[in-house]
């Protein structure tokens, strides 16, 4: 199992560019979010089961291909994950939100889930957990196991920026959960950051220090 995709395309690169630039402000930084979402939803959804249904053009009858199950859920981790929510939905605009946020017990240092709103079918849908940094993965880890405590089975996570340390943290607790990734930076710092990173995703696009 343990599949990870860092997209390659132009488009994306050139983005991050952008995205990463210290110079690029709130609205921007909120924008450039949203465009890489929705190409990312695209490849996140390259494996989407299809079937074939009888339809007519105005010229004559056809088969075309349609999807072949339930919507999928989107689900952002919060509060970050809130930014890319609106570009998979221009990708996917029959798919469900759900919205998960967690917080660190500062005594424990274990992930604490403060709220958790999803569709009542879960278990029946394929999940996207979205999430614009997989820094050292523990957010993620922790909100896919709370996703797997629902009997959740399918879930995918999709990040804009991630890093070794964060990909192998998830690989390691959840070798069944595929990761997509905008671009792969070097490394983490002493703090946790990556680099060269874009700094903190919830800060720059809220606007917030």
């Amino acid at each position: 199992m343990k599949k990870l995709i860092v997209m390659d395309h132009p488009l994306v690169k050139h983005k991050m560019g952008y995205l990463k630039d210290e110079r690029t402000e709130t609205k921007q930084f909120r924008e450039l979010v949203n465009e890489i979402s929705m190409m990312m939803a695209y490849e996140a959804t390259k494996d989407m089961m299809l079937k074939e249904v009888d339809i007519k053009t105005p010229l004559q009858d056809t088969v075309v291909q349609q999807r072949d199950y339930k919507n999928p859920v989107i689900v952002p981790i919060l509060r970050a994950g809130l930014g890319m929510v609106d570009g998979m939905l221009q990708v996917i605009p029959t798919a469900k939100v759900g919205h998960i946020g967690l917080y660190r017990d500062e005594e424990t240092l274990e992930p604490v889930e403060y709220y958790c709103k999803l569709p009542v079918d879960i278990s029946e849908r394929e999940l996207i957990v979205v999430d614009p940094m997989l820094a050292t993965g523990g957010s993620a880890k922790a909100a896919i196991q709370f996703l797997k405590d629902r009997n959740v089975s399918r879930i995918k996570l999709v990040c804009i920026l991630g890093c070794p340390e964060g990909v192998e943290a998830i690989h390691e607790a959840h070798p069944d959960v595929d990761v997509y990734l905008a671009q792969m930076d070097p490394k983490l710092n002493d703090h946790g950051y990556i680099l060269p990173g874009l700094g903190d995703a919830g800060d720059r696009l809220f606007g917030t220090k």
